[in-house]
């Protein structure tokens, strides 16, 4: 069995879940997951419906206990508490969801404490706990505001401040910008770096938009059919420009056909990295065009250091071969597109 990184505060170890059917056809919703998330991470786990998102959450949040394996954090391993020790250990793993899901009855402050009330937090050590995640996440003023009269962005803010509120080490959000237009997107993005940098808590991101792993995560796994496809930072994905994550993160540009011979030339998807202070944009324009290829469309995206080109060619049919052999021979991605 692998062994746990040093400075893993959640580590999944061979983590089986399986359902039972009537029928007898197992359903096998986790496969083997291995996974090791360094403490202060913002560690993005993305997939397709059915991909086994959703139950890796509550078995995360030990809602549910794996079939076998061992989900630890911080330490103690989830999959072998008691009742009353994993009610303990919840506490440790703060919720966002992808609607806040605010009781309506309550004020901001209110839906902050709460969660307070029911740990036993005393009235004094609540109501100092409050006003400090109400001002973490910007929203000192609106205390006293009903969900019904908070944005959508604001109403998620509270609820980031709620699960912060208990001071846990782990901060789970699941699809926590979908709900949101792009400005509030940005901004709860932006303030979920921003606690990552101040609070120090490891987050855990559930979602299905590339853009968000762009955005803000230093590392990213991709789950198909219950196992782990791919999984590493996000840099190291990029500087294999040709894998299925890598393709999702930063994908081809589209081309206008109309604007191109079809008959005449190939359309040749390329895609290459670089890092800051190498020409590699423009050794491989100049490539491109002593190949006799004209660039139809492109996308350029800067990703930490990591600075990801697409590129669609038309290149000559007659000289197809030997110019996708000649890109390739400098280690240049290519894909005959049309």
């Amino acid at each position: 069995m692998p062994q746990s990184r040093s400075d893993a505060l959640i580590s999944l170890r061979d983590v089986y879940k399986i359902y039972p059917r009537k029928n007898g056809e197992a359903i096998h919703a986790l496969n083997g997951i291995s996974l090791d998330i360094p403490s202060g991470d913002i560690h993005g786990i993305v997939g397709q419906s059915g991909a086994g998102k959703s139950t890796l959450i509550r078995c995360l949040t030990a809602l549910e206990k794996p079939t076998s394996g061992q989900i630890l954090v911080d330490g103690q391993d989830l999959s072998a508490m008691s009742t009353s020790q994993l009610r303990k250990a919840r506490r440790s793993i703060g919720m966002v969801f992808q609607a806040a899901n605010l009781l309506d009855s309550r004020t901001a402050a209110g839906n902050i404490a709460y969660p307070l009330y029911l740990a036993g937090v005393g009235k004094g050590e609540r109501h100092e706990r409050v006003a400090s995640m109400l001002s973490l996440v910007g929203l000192a003023d609106r205390g006293g505001s009903y969900p019904a009269e908070l944005s959508g962005g604001q109403r998620q803010r509270v609820g980031i401040a709620r699960a912060l509120a208990d001071e846990p080490k782990v901060l789970l959000c699941d699809e926590p910008t979908s709900a949101l237009d792009q400005q509030s997107t940005a901004q709860v993005l932006h303030l979920i770096r921003d606690v990552r940098d101040r609070l120090g808590v490891t987050v855990i991101i559930i979602t299905h938009e590339m853009a968000v792993v762009r955005e803000i995560c230093d590392s990213v796994t991709l789950l198909e059919g219950g196992a782990i496809t791919q999984t590493g930072t996000v840099e190291e994905i990029l500087h294999s420009p040709s894998s299925r994550l890598a393709r999702d993160l930063v994908p081809a540009p589209q081309v206008d056909d109309a604007g191109v011979d079809l008959s005449a030339n190939a359309i040749v998807d390329i895609a290459f990295t670089s890092k800051p202070g190498e020409p590699t944009g423009s050794k491989v324009m100049s490539l491109a065009a002593s190949l006799g290829a004209d660039v139809v469309a492109g996308v350029f995206e800067t990703v930490g250091q990591a600075q990801v080109a697409r590129l669609a060619l038309a290149i000559p049919r007659q000289s197809l071969e030997e110019a996708t052999a000649t890109l390739g021979a400098q280690g240049i991605d290519t894909e005959v597109r049309a």
